[in-house]
């Protein structure tokens, strides 16, 4: 296989600290990493882990919204709904495809997400109770990944900053789609405002958790920082997503369920209440509200799916013969 290929040929490289120095070197000089460079072993293993874990968070995060789009009020918001699972879609095909170029097949990644050896973002184990959330998803949720995703423009390794140039793009539109949808409950009626402040209620802390461990308990966080492949620490991403979200559930009219919350004026922050990360690492292990419900449903698409990539490589097969034969008889 083409990741055995690659992974002997990393383990030919004498990772020797003159090697890795250099390595350094580049990365301290902002110079981007691509498929064909020689890399540590561990640098390779790590995007693959990272940028398959956040492949498989875009593809498993269209779940819980798929669920509303028979059930959306309008025709318009059914579209955006439908534009928005859509573009989650794509989402994970270009990670996908970022991540093959280290070595490893999209196969083996769908493999290791429906085995249950890959992880994905724990916030998709919760679920969306009623139209509402859909707003929040899209404000909260995205708002998330964005803080968290337009740094990763800037990351070390060439395809999956690319990668996330576009992803970034349309994740500001579906959290644009998501401000709107609860900007317009909160001006219905009290009913609607109450389905709101409940999402949020539920939302919120879940939302904070997807930055990742406080930075005293990430195992990843500092050699990722040197490498580049992060820019800002978990804590430091966590506190500037608080700083630029509570101002705007104010303006929304909406209560963040944090009875710690205040403004510091000397910090210039938002100081926040503690994180319950135990609840974070019962999600993490499968233990969530939506956690098998999620994973057979998405093993139920992809054998249900067989056909149609069956059917495609077939039809490429027999596009692929003539030219083939063509080549040959030269």
């Amino acid at each position: 296989m083409y990741s055995q290929a690659l992974n002997a040929a990393d383990e030919r490289v004498e990772e020797d600290q003159e090697f890795l120095d250099a390595f350094q070197a580049r990365i301290d000089d902002e110079q981007k990493i691509e498929p064909n460079d020689t890399m540590p072993s561990a640098y390779r293993k790590t995007l693959i882990r990272q940028i398959s874990q956040h492949a498989h968070s875009e593809i498993v995060g269209m779940l819980p919204e798929g669920n509303w789009v028979t059930r959306a009020p309008t025709l318009r918001r059914k579209a955006a709904l439908l534009a928005k699972i859509q573009d989650e879609g794509g989402h994970g095909m270009y990670l996908y495809s970022a991540c093959e170029t280290l070595g490893v097949s999209r196969e083996e990644l769908i493999d290791d997400l429906h085995s249950g050896k890959a992880k994905y973002s724990s916030i998709f184990n919760y679920p969306a109770l009623n139209w509402a959330d859909i707003g929040t998803i899209g404000w909260l949720v995205d708002g998330a990944a964005i803080m968290n995703q337009i740094p990763l423009c800037r990351t070390s390794f060439g395809p999956y900053s690319r990668a996330m140039i576009r992803v970034c793009k349309e994740e500001s539109f579906h959290q644009r789609q998501g401000y709107e949808l609860l900007l317009t409950m909160m001006q219905g009626s009290d009913e609607q405002k109450e389905m709101c402040q409940d999402s949020i209620n539920r939302w919120w802390w879940p939302a904070l958790m997807m930055f990742g461990p406080s930075d005293k308990e990430s195992i990843h966080s500092s050699q990722n920082m040197a490498w580049k492949i992060k820019r800002f620490s978990n804590d430091e991403l966590r506190q500037r997503f608080i700083d630029a979200t509570v101002p705007q559930a104010h303006f929304l009219g909406l209560e963040v369920p944090d009875p710690d919350l205040k403004f510091n004026e000397e910090t210039g922050h938002w100081d926040f209440g503690d994180i319950n990360w135990d609840e974070f690492v019962n999600v993490v292990r499968g233990n969530g509200i939506c956690n098998k419900q999620r994973m057979k449903d998405r093993v139920a698409a992809h054998e249900n799916g067989a056909w149609v990539r069956e059917a495609a490589l077939a039809y490429a097969a027999k596009r692929a013969a003539p030219q083939a034969a063509a080549e040959a008889a030269e």
